[in-house]
């Protein structure tokens, strides 16, 4: 699948879990209410984390990101990883990239800040916001764009990161499953999903039917969400 569409995959998931995670019944006391903005900086995250697991994938979408830096990251990423769609298409590696997430922020916040601005980098190339296939421009409009997205999360609690990161991946490796070659969901055991539903990358069928859908998916959630916001303000108010 390309990256704009793991991108608004990821950003999908995030706004679709978000009812249950604010759902007292289900969670009660452990409930997470976020405000629009968190909602908005959530799904900027989500829609970076989703482009993670191709880290290993050296001339990908993400390994322009930063120019040089990622490229050679991402070849290095690749050979310890096995190749394309190996350890970094995992569970494993989706629950890892969450928790590592909470950790930073933890015991490395300026480590934290740093993630945090790589993944918002790929999120916003992944969307579209770069030039693709003019570099340097490209990688320079993208520091510039996640820096003031960083800059722009500052004073939000960010704590929900992590679990913004893990459904991020989540939703690569889901999407990924749906092509053929599949993926090891539980690498290292080698067996791999596969359900070939979308027989090429950026072919007809996810052009003209699985963009449209996550782009309607997207746009009714986010118009929920935001509605869902309104209305709690309004009934505190009332």
């Amino acid at each position: 699948m390309m990256g704009k569409t793991h991108a608004m995959s990821g950003a999908l998931l995030w706004l679709g879990a978000m009812p249950l995670l604010s759902s007292d019944r289900l969670l009660g006391t452990h409930a997470v209410h976020l405000d629009a903005q968190q909602l908005l900086a959530g799904g900027v995250v989500a829609a970076g984390a989703a482009l993670l697991p191709d880290i290993d994938h050296h001339s990908g979408r993400i390994a322009q990101t930063y120019g040089p830096i990622t490229r050679v990251f991402c070849k290095y990423v690749g050979k310890l990883s096995g190749g394309h769609r190996h350890a970094t298409h995992s569970l494993l590696f989706a629950a890892a990239m969450g928790y590592a997430m909470d950790w930073l922020a933890t015991h490395a916040i300026y480590g934290w800040w740093v993630a945090l601005f790589v993944i918002v980098g790929f999120g916003l190339r992944g969307i579209g916001f770069d030039f693709e296939g003019r570099e340097p421009q490209s990688a320079i409009a993208d520091c510039a764009l996640a820096l003031i997205a960083v800059w722009l999360m500052h004073g939000l609690d960010m704590t929900f990161v992590g679990f913004a990161v893990f459904l991020g991946c989540l939703a690569h490796i889901l999407g990924d499953a749906l092509t053929p070659r599949g993926v090891p969901v539980l690498w290292p055991v080698p067996w791999r999903v596969e359900i070939p539903l979308i027989p090429r990358t950026d072919g007809k069928v996810e052009r003209w039917v699985v963009v449209p859908l996550l782009t309607l998916g997207v746009a009714i959630l986010a118009v929920r969400s935001a509605l869902g916001d309104v209305g709690a303000e309004w009934l505190t108010r009332t």
